[in-house]
């Protein structure tokens, strides 16, 4: 099993967290099976930003991200380059330090349309 440290977030988890993840899983369910309830409005699908994580650590273990998820996280709050969608970044074989940004968009949260 992989490790996934879960930097302290303020609502999430404000003392960190540390996840157990199966080689093919996704962080985002991997997280959700974990206790860590980040978001994720689209239900996994590819069509939000708000499962946004950035991978501070063993992020090389990943596969590179695909066009769409790049395009969606052009519109991330938050954005930098270690930056991924967690429906989308599956796990290898390598422990991974991730951090949670604070704020999320969520357009369906925010009334907007």
């Amino acid at each position: 099993m992989t490790k996934i440290i879960v930097l302290p977030h303020i609502e999430l988890c404000p003392d960190g967290a540390v996840v157990e993840a199966a080689v093919g899983q996704t962080i985002c369910d991997a997280l959700l099976e974990g206790g860590v309830e980040i978001e994720h409005a689209c239900e996994r699908s590819c069509a939000c930003t708000t499962c946004h994580v950035v991978v501070r650590e063993g992020g090389k273990s990943l596969e590179p991200a695909e066009e769409l998820e790049e395009d969606l996280l052009d519109k991330a709050w938050g954005l930098e380059p270690d930056s991924r969608l967690s429906c989308q970044a599956v796990v290898a074989d390598t422990d991974l330090v991730i951090e949670i940004p604070r704020y999320t968009i969520n357009m369906v949260s925010e009334g907007k349309k």
